[in-house]
């Protein structure tokens, strides 16, 4: 059986910012090898079975980390036996989809002719990918568009407005673009690393410093590929600058602030648990245990109170400042802590003024 999908092999990096943003690899096609299956290596198996698929298309997929077999990356030169599962990757998401409007409420904090600044709640993906195509926020803002714009219709409902990301379970501040004079402004400022972002955290552990920089590499996980890793050395991955602020000590936890000059994905939870500090309940790196404190059961029980009042990873998008793309004058946009995050803070400073810690 031949696949008819090369494009797997022919996609770039996205062109949108991908601070806290794309959460993962996106799968294109898997395939369990076959029970007759010579030993072949694994570029020439993968031309052989892809219809147009180049043997160099295939060999830099294959070195970029885009290929595994039963979960783990290889070689180019990897003998391919029955019974492996050979799984395909995308850096990019399938748009061959429609952007489908649905009525949604947003929360817009400010609007002009220009652009959009919306506080995005926990648990709304950004965009629609393959297989997901409804339920987002560029699902929304497409219908609310068409309301201020009759004339938009699906077909031509702008896909330029996104410019950055944040994760499904940050909560923050997003800037939208309307016009393709501000996504020039906007992309641009991004690359720049001129766009102002502040977030807010709470980490495990007493950070030892008021304040300080993490300046490490940030890339795919050599074996884990829908994780991030640190590479402090620079030797694989894209430069990373994370400048961290002590905003409260609660001693087993630390509230601190946090300044991105880059965009990475998923940057200040790499960095922070780069440095021995995972946020708290991040489940994707290490943060959803018990991390720091005592081994008693009251203690345990207390910690699982606070997963519970706060179920994702403690991370919100405060703050968002960029010279604006038509008055080219500065602009800053700030929102409240959200409800789950405010409650684990109290009860962490409750914790921490009854055992006497902070």
């Amino acid at each position: 059986m031949t696949i008819k999908d090369a494009n797997a092999f022919n996609d770039q990096d996205e062109n949108i910012d991908g601070a806290e943003g794309a959460e993962e690899l996106y799968e294109r096609f898997s395939l369990v090898v076959d029970k007759g299956q010579e030993p072949m290596r694994l570029d020439k198996f993968l031309v052989a079975r892809i219809e147009n698929a180049s043997r160099n298309k295939v060999q830099q997929s294959i070195e970029s980390g885009r290929v595994t077999v039963n979960g783990k990356t290889v070689q180019a030169n990897h003998k391919i036996k029955p019974g492996e599962e050979i799984i395909v990757y995308s850096d990019k998401e399938m748009h061959g989809e429609e952007i489908i409007p649905e009525k949604m409420p947003l929360n817009i904090v400010f609007e002009d002719d220009d652009i959009l600044i919306i506080n995005k709640p926990v648990g709304l993906v950004v965009h629609p990918a393959s297989g997901n195509p409804r339920g987002t926020l560029i699902n929304g803002v497409a219908y609310y568009l068409q309301q201020q714009n009759s004339n938009i219709s699906a077909d031509n409902l702008p896909r330029f407005g996104l410019v950055h990301r944040i994760d499904k379970n940050t909560s923050g501040l997003m800037v939208l673009a309307k016009t393709e004079k501000a996504v020039t402004s906007l992309a641009k400022e991004f690359f720049d690393h001129t766009i102002h972002r502040q977030y807010i955290a709470m980490v495990w552990g007493d950070v030892a410093e008021d304040e300080g920089t993490i300046r490490a590499h940030i890339g795919r996980h050599q074996r884990f590929r829908k994780i991030f890793d640190a590479y402090p050395d620079g030797d694989y991955g894209k430069d990373a600058v994370t400048h961290y602020k002590v905003i409260e000590r609660l001693g087993y936890v630390t509230i601190i602030q946090c300044e991105l000059e880059t965009g990475r994905t998923h940057q200040i939870r790499v960095h922070m648990k780069s440095i021995g500090h995972p946020l708290f309940n991040d489940e994707l790196y290490g943060g959803d245990r018990i991390v720091k404190g005592t081994v008693f059961t009251k203690y345990k029980q207390f910690v699982d109170n606070c997963f519970a009042l706060c179920p994702r990873h403690a991370l919100h998008a405060k703050t968002i400042g960029f010279i604006h793309p038509r008055s080219r004058k500065e602009v800053v946009f700030n929102s409240e802590m959200p409800e789950d995050m405010q409650k684990l803070f109290e009860k962490w400073r409750g914790y921490a003024k009854t055992k006497n810690i902070s």
